[in-house]
């Protein structure tokens, strides 16, 4: 039986995820970065984000919602809002929340030798696999798609 505990993911101490015994620790920036990079693998923005509209993501991923938008894309968030929000499972915040945790549990599976990246020529992209199953790729859950309301930087 596995007994060794793992290791939470720390980048800082501006943002953290908790999940059950796990808790992660960003600085804002890898927080940030995160979650751009969430919401571009939901669908949600088609293209990089400029600086206030970071904000407002991150406001969205840490707060679940955006008051005061900073950006056209706080107010696309709070004009879209009915099509966002939903059973815990299925809203945005919900899936950025996910990703950026996901993110962030792979990322020290891998600083821990659990796990290696590979480029996968096929695909053009990088993967997860399993040192210790002869490379296996790790299967990740699927995620949902947000394209029908995503946003597009002005």
């Amino acid at each position: 039986m596995h007994t060794e505990k793992r290791g939470n993911y720390d980048s800082g101490e501006d943002f953290v995820l908790e999940y059950g015994e796990l808790r992660f620790t960003f600085n804002e920036r890898d927080f940030a970065e995160r979650c751009e990079q969430a919401a571009l693998k939901l669908g949600f923005v088609v293209a990089r984000l400029d600086e206030w509209e970071v904000e407002d993501l991150v406001n969205l991923a840490v707060n679940g919602e955006i008051q005061d938008p900073a950006s056209s894309l706080g107010e696309h968030v709070n004009d879209c809002w009915p099509e966002l929000v939903g059973p815990s499972d299925r809203s945005l915040v919900h899936w950025l929340r996910r990703l950026v945790f996901r993110s962030a549990w792979l990322d020290q599976r891998v600083k821990e030798g659990e796990l290696d990246v590979a480029f996968d020529a096929v695909a053009q992209s990088f993967t997860y696999v399993q040192p210790d199953r002869g490379g296996e790729p790790v299967e990740l859950a699927p995620e949902p798609s947000w394209g029908r309301v995503s946003y597009a930087p002005r």
